[in-house]
């Protein structure tokens, strides 16, 4: 019978890898699994608990509503890494701002500030369907110490030293890098722990997938169109490609890095900047790519090199297997 290795165990094994390594960063990607926990527990009673589901009341800083759920998973996550103590301050989707940690003794020596976005994909929970959290983690640039800064969220995303994501579907996995390869862990629930599951990802160079929201298409620029002209009808098999589409970017590109494909939202008529957000969304998803063997791109540049200006600045995404993004990029230009 194989050996299961456990979250935890393989976090400490592989730090070695990491450099620079203290543990630190280690006990903050536990941090995160134990909040992804907790987060996971809620959306199973989704629909059984009153008070779970629909609107928060609120709208956020991007102009939309708040889920109930978007907001526990925020809060959640904030408890947790404020609590662990290793990271100084994180930034959300759903804050209009960076939070700082520094009123807690036991961040005042954290050397990493964390972004994510904690439940992608909520327009689908109140319809049962695929969800997840996202999250990227960064070495503060300020001094150690003091009190983080808006310069130690926006970094580039090939300053990435960790990222990965949480998908919460038929079954809840954790996929994550620190640079070294891609590595995914599925929840044991009779165990209570994330066991490694798939070791080593490593996406398709080409897909036959695509994922995208056609009821955009007479709003994208003449590339775009035609990169899924020929996914509908002129690819050089002559056969069309699979149009899967979620609404979840985690549900998307999780089955796209397994099976092979493309996720694109582009820049459009109505989105002239595209929709999903550079630091809480397409960076850790591009690292992942990059790390898995794929591409992501904003039509333009590389995601990773892409100066963020601002903590909710959005961007064109154009990311998947090596050879579908390189299809796409010959269109475009």
């Amino acid at each position: 019978m194989k050996r299961l290795v456990i979250l935890d165990e393989f976090i400490i094994e592989n730090q070695k890898e990491i450099p620079e390594a203290s543990g630190d960063l280690s006990r903050l990607l536990r941090d995160i699994a134990v909040a992804s926990k907790m987060i996971n527990r809620d959306l199973r009673k989704a629909g059984l608990v009153e008070d779970i589901l629909g609107e928060a009341g609120v709208v956020n800083i991007q102009g939309e509503e708040v889920k109930k759920l978007d907001q526990f998973a925020n809060d959640i996550f904030i408890k947790y890494l404020k609590s662990g103590g290793e990271c100084c301050g994180i930034a959300s989707e759903e804050e209009d701002t960076f939070v700082s940690f520094h009123d807690a003794p036991q961040c005042k020596t954290a050397k990493y500030v964390v972004l994510f976005d904690p439940l992608d994909g909520s327009s689908n929970i109140d319809c049962n369907a695929t969800v997840g959290t996202i999250f990227a983690i960064y070495k503060r640039v300020t001094p150690i110490g003091t009190s983080c800064t808006k310069d130690d969220f926006l970094q580039a995303g090939n300053k990435l030293v960790a990222a990965g994501y949480v998908i919460y579907g038929s079954s809840t996995m954790l996929v994550y890098t620190t640079g070294n390869g891609v590595n995914g862990f599925t929840l044991d629930s009779e165990l209570g722990e994330f066991c490694l599951s798939h070791p080593n990802i490593k996406t398709p160079k080409n897909g036959k997938i695509y994922s995208v929201n056609l009821g955009g298409y007479h709003d994208f620029e003449e590339g775009v169109k035609q990169y899924l002209d020929f996914c509908q009808v002129e690819n050089e098999n002559k056969k069309p490609y699979s149009l899967r589409y979620i609404g979840s970017m985690v549900g998307d590109f999780h089955r796209n890095l397994l099976k092979g494909g493309i996720f694109i939202y582009p820049k459009s008529v109505k989105k002239n900047r595209g929709k999903l957000r550079l630091m809480y969304e397409c960076n850790p998803m591009a690292f992942l790519q990059e790390q898995a063997g794929g591409l992501a791109t904003d039509g333009e540049q590389r995601i990773l090199d892409i100066q963020p200006t601002s903590l909710h600045q959005r961007t064109p995404v154009f990311i998947g297997s090596k050879g579908n993004v390189e299809k796409v990029i010959e269109y475009l230009k």
